[in-house]
């Protein structure tokens, strides 16, 4: 990872913490030029540590952006599926034959 490629933003990270957390710019947002994927990080009150899970959770995301992706080979289903399935259909059908009124049985 080229550390040129990388946009540093610090801010004001939001909830509990008080003054200094309101005060000081601890959270960091890290965006990956190349590929725009952003993340942040602002669960510590430390810039520092902050930083280094943000460096954590990009490398991860461009780790899993860069995994090939493995196709699904199709199956058939097999007997008991079709089976079920079928039985299923026979059942809703059934169920639907006998919400029939007289005068729909006889149009």
């Amino acid at each position: 990872m080229n550390n040129l490629d990388i946009r540093i933003d610090f801010f004001r990270a939001s909830g509990p913490g008080g003054q200094h957390r309101n005060k000081s710019e601890t959270g960091v947002r890290l965006t990956h030029l190349p590929t725009g994927i952003v993340v942040t990080a602002t669960e510590s009150r430390s810039r520092h540590l902050n930083l280094r899970h943000a460096f954590a959770r990009l490398e991860a995301k461009l780790a899993a952006r860069n995994r090939p992706v493995i196709p699904r080979l199709p199956t058939r289903p097999g007997k008991a599926a079709i089976e079920r399935r079928l039985e299923r259909k026979r059942r809703q059908a059934e169920r639907k034959r006998g919400r029939l009124t007289r005068n729909d049985q006889h149009s």
